[in-house]
This record gives C-alpha cells, sequence and structure tokens, in this order.
C-alpha cells in the first residue's frame, strides 16, 4: 500500500514537472535555454553535412569530369559535321546558280547551239590567260570556237583534246577582239595584256567616248559572232598628238571566279589566211 502511495506522488510530481515546463516554454521563459542547449547541436549537424558533402563531391567529381568531357567531345563532333555539311551544301548552291544563269541565257538566245564546260584547271603562269575545260573533240568541240558565260564573253577555244580543251581568255596577252561602242556605234578592237587588263584601240580621235559605254562584239573578222558582251569603258586615254584613242574596258566576266562556261558549238570562225595569187602559167 505504501508502495501505491510513494509511486503515484512520484506521477503526480512528474506530471507537475512536465506541465510546468510547457507552460514556462509556451511563455517564451524557456528561449535562451533551449537556444543555449540546442546551438552546439546545430553546429555539430551543419560540421557534418559540409563534410559529406565535400566528400561525395571528391568521390564522384572524376566520373562526372570524364562524362562530361566525353559529352564535350561527342558535341565538338557533331558540330563539325554540321559545319562540312553547311559547306557542302553552300557550293551546291553555288553550282546550281552558275548552271540556272547558263541555262537562262542560253534559252534567251535560241539562234546558238551550246556545250556546257567545267572549269578545272588554270595555266599556271602568270604570264598567259588560259583556262582548261571538262569537254573535247568527243563533244563536239572544236579550235576557235567562242566561249561565254551568261555574263558575256570569256574568249575562244585554243586547244582540244578528245576529253579536255583548252580556252584562251579576252585577257591574254596575245588575245584580239574586234567590237563596237553600243552608244556610238564606232568599231574598234581590245587587246589583252600580261597583266590581265584589257584596252580599247583602234578608236578614231572623233569619236566621243564616255565612261561605262558598253562594249559588244562586233563581228568582224569571223573569230567572234556580234553582239556579245565584252565589257565596259572605265578609263579614257586620249592623247591629241595620235591618229588614235585608247580607252581601259573593265570586263563584265569576273575570271578569277569562273567556274562554268557555254561553248558555242555551230559557230565556225573564218580562217582568213593572206591570199596568194595564181601564178598564169
Amino acid at each position: 500500500m505504501k508502495t501505491l502511495v510513494s509511486r503515484f506522488w512520484q506521477t503526480a510530481l512528474v506530471l507537475i514537472i512536465a506541465s510546468g515546463l510547457i507552460l514556462l516554454a509556451l511563455s517564451g521563459y524557456l528561449q535562451p535555454l533551449l537556444h543555449g542547449v540546442m546551438s552546439p547541436l546545430v553546429g555539430i549537424q551543419q560540421w557534418v553535412s559540409s563534410r559529406y558533402i565535400a566528400a561525395y563531391q571528391f568521390l564522384t567529381a572524376p566520373r562526372d569530369m570524364a562524362t562530361l568531357q566525353q559529352r564535350n567531345f561527342e558535341l565538338e563532333r557533331q558540330v563539325a559535321e554540321l559545319q562540312a555539311q553547311v559547306i557542302e551544301l553552300q557550293q551546291q548552291l553555288r553550282e546550281a546558280q552558275v548552271i540556272y544563269a547558263l541555262l537562262d541565257f542560253a534559252r534567251a538566245h535560241p539562234q546558238n547551239q551550246y556545250v556546257a564546260a567545267n572549269v578545272i584547271g588554270r595555266d599556271p603562269s602568270p604570264f598567259l590567260h588560259y583556262v582548261i575545260i571538262d569537254r573535247g573533240s568527243d563533244d563536239g568541240i572544236r579550235h576557235g570556237m567562242p566561249v561565254v558565260t551568261n555574263q558575256g564573253l570569256v574568249g575562244r577555244v585554243d586547244a582540244v583534246t578528245a576529253g579536255a580543251a583548252r580556252v584562251q581568255l579576252i585577257t591574254d596577252a596575245s588575245a584580239i577582239v574586234n567590237v563596237r561602242l553600243q552608244n556610238s556605234k564606232v568599231e574598234g578592237q581590245t587587246h589583252g595584256s600580261i597583266t590581265g587588263e584589257i584596252s580599247l584601240e583602234m578608236i578614231p580621235q572623233d569619236t566621243v567616248i564616255q565612261l561605262g559605254d558598253l562594249v559588244l562584239t562586233s563581228g568582224l573578222g569571223g573569230t567572234y559572232p556580234p553582239d556579245i558582251l565584252v565589257g565596259q569603258v572605265s578609263d579614257i586615254r586620249k592623247q591629241p598628238n595620235q591618229l588614235f584613242q585608247t580607252a581601259v574596258v573593265q570586263p563584265v566576266v569576273d575570271f578569277s571566279t569562273l567556274q562554268a562556261v557555254l561553248v558555242i558549238t555551230n559557230f565556225r570562225p573564218i580562217q582568213l589566211a593572206p591570199l596568194i595569187p595564181t601564178p598564169i602559167p
């Protein structure tokens, strides 16, 4: 009996103490005490957490770095492949544009027959202005045939093999083209040069030449068909004490980027050989 009474009072005392602590906690009187007790525990928890995170990063970083390097390598390879595809597509687009332009030119001049050819080489000498095309005698190409683009006159076939031909450009030092000025109808000749400059010669002094005048083939001499655009007058060189005046012609064809040409196959150049009188017996 005494034992039961003792336990009762112990339990009552515990409840009274617990109730008091709860009341003190709700009233805020235990806040300083709790703070002082919990602060060391929070510090210990933060220290353990930071060490755990550092150890985890140390153990997993090498694997992540290797994965990132592999991924970076794959992305660089994909970028290189895409750049190569873009360059190839741009090249195909330029080639298609050239072909379409040549086709439009051929349709606009149905009086001529053409063979399209690609430029596959250039003369290595800086003093000669020739290009090599991938069409030859097997394709109906003959010596002396005119060569054009959709822009204008390129030159004429100078030498032919079965599968290729050499074209002398109008900028070559030995190239002579009989031409006329579109505005004044005056006829003259263009001469190439070692430097590639084209000069307009044999123009009378009384002819009025203006910058920008168009120069066309005249058809005289039988080497080129008439009315093919050669270029524009870019400079005038007139000297009063000379019988003729000269000018510089800027060609309309950009020979440095020449990729494809048209050979006029139904034009037969006339060979003007000197007439030798037949001896009378």
